[in-house]
């Protein structure tokens, strides 16, 4: 049985999408699950387009992710280069070939020649495609062309008669019109293959087996094939993937900043959660589990479960599993990356981080919502008193008018201000004053934080602003409350 041979060929052109992160995941689990090879190629045939760093964007991010590559540009294998420009010398010869076969010709029409029939097309309210112009050129002229320097690309030359069809394993049979097929430019006027065409050609050469890549090039597929076909080569399986979106109307997009792995790296998801949801994004397991592991991926995964409708990324859902992983996290590890989060508000305060991670831990769902959660241990935010009402806690703004004084005095008196020390001082006076906890707690907490909802309670918060600092905040909410 041959061996499945899966490929990610990206281009360094930016940061990367999340739909490009999708795309490499499933060819590594694909690989993986059929205890083949996945290999990671770099397409640079667009020239104008690459950004310097992108192709270590590329390679940061798969390993960060954990799809490690079984052959790539950087680990060399049997089938290198990796990366196309460095491969420029393979491709014309082999379109050459398709030429002398009389699948592909030479064209010589210029940029401005090609911009007034596209234009004349549309005029007429009818799509451009290339009209075969330079097919009906004989040997001679091909030849005084060449001979003189004209400058020149080489087209593939497609049926235009009957139609072309073909079997997808997410999608199934799949026709075309060949008349709607344009001839697309094998090899541009600098020597370089376009994308199309060198796709075709190092999948060949690689011996890739399975083309898992997006449904974008399911029209595109009939031309690949009549490249193989013309070649003789045996034609891969194909696999095409749904596109991931927003919602059902809305792609991810860069303005919105939720189309590419770093913005949500940035915004502090878990790169072990975005990988995991990110999976369920246009394929299910067929079973209830949502929680998995790389190695569980694998086992997993199969190409029977992708969707043909579009995956619809949930950034609620999203969050969720984000919080979830947050939760189970190393202590140690949850303090480390939140404490740039905390330093943002609380730098210099010579806060009990520690202290504050542990109260933090399971309320964090994005660490980049860290800092608004803890913002008034910062500052006292300006609160309406009305706050001071709660039914269940048995409180309103005059039992606060009437407990704050009280806790005043009690607070004042605490030498070693810990944790342990403030609750048992607090505690032990609220039976005295014939109070329930709640009438007394919860005052108290809205006393020094103006918030309903903070980590921790009254005696946690007290403890992380310190003794001169909660003492001013009682004193203040006392003042408010007139």
């Amino acid at each position: 049985m041959t061996q499945v041979r899966t490929r990610f060929a990206p281009s360094p052109t930016g940061f990367m999408h999340l739909g490009g992160v999708r795309t490499a995941l499933y060819n590594y689990l694909f690989a993986k699950k059929m205890g083949g090879k996945f290999i990671l190629r770099i397409e640079d045939t667009d020239q104008e387009r690459i950004v310097p760093g992108a192709v270590d964007v590329i390679y940061n991010t798969l390993r960060e992710c954990g799809l490690n590559w079984d052959e790539g540009p950087d680990i060399g294998g049997g089938y290198g280069p990796y990366v196309q420009s460095e491969r420029k010398s393979l491709y014309l010869p082999y379109a050459k070939e398709l030429v002398e076969k009389g699948a592909a010709y030479y064209c010589f029409c210029t940029k401005e020649e090609l911009a007034e029939r596209k234009a004349a097309a549309e005029a007429k309210g009818e799509v451009f495609k290339y009209d075969k112009h330079c097919l009906r050129l004989t040997k001679e002229e091909i030849q005084a062309k060449l001979d003189a320097g004209v400058p020149y690309v080489i087209r593939l030359n497609c049926p235009t008669e009957g139609e072309s069809s073909y079997d997808d394993e997410v999608f199934g049979h799949i026709s075309f019109p060949n008349s709607d097929l344009d001839d697309m430019v094998l090899i541009k006027q600098d020597g370089m293959p376009t994308y199309n065409f060198a796709n075709v050609i190092d999948d060949h050469l690689m011996g890739i087996t399975h083309v898992m890549r997006g449904m974008e090039y399911l029209s595109s597929t009939p031309k690949y094939n009549n490249l193989y076909r013309a070649f003789g080569w045996e034609i891969p399986t194909y696999v095409h993937l749904t596109t991931v979106m927003r919602d059902k109307e809305h792609k991810l997009s860069k303005r919105d900043g939720d189309a590419y792995y770093s913005d949500f790296i940035d915004k502090g998801y878990l790169k072990d959660a975005l990988i995991n949801y990110l999976a369920l994004v246009g394929w299910n397991p067929g079973t209830d589990q949502e929680f998995f592991t790389m190695d569980e991926l694998v086992r997993a995964f199969d190409v029977k479960r992708l969707n043909t409708s579009p995956g619809i990324f949930d950034v609620t859902k999203l969050d969720w599993m984000n919080s979830q992983y947050v939760a189970k996290m190393d202590f140690d590890k949850y303090l480390e990356m939140a404490t740039p989060w905390f330093d943002q508000v609380l730098a210099g305060k010579g806060m009990d981080y520690r202290r504050l991670a542990e109260l933090m831990q399971s309320r964090t769902d994005i660490f980049s919502r860290i800092p608004e959660k803890i913002a008034f241990l910062a500052d006292m935010p300006d609160y309406d008193t009305a706050i001071f009402f709660n039914k269940k806690q048995k409180s309103d703004e005059a039992v606060a008018r009437e407990v704050l004084p009280m806790l005043l005095p009690v607070l004042e008196g605490i030498d070693d201000w810990t944790e342990t020390a403030i609750h048992d001082a607090v505690m032990a006076k609220i039976p005295e004053w014939g109070k329930k906890n709640g009438a007394v707690l919860w005052p108290m907490r809205i006393a020094i934080s103006g918030m309903e909802s903070t980590p921790g309670g009254a005696f946690e918060i007290a403890y992380l602003l310190g003794k001169e600092e909660t003492l001013r905040r009682m004193k203040a909410s006392i003042a408010k409350l007139g």
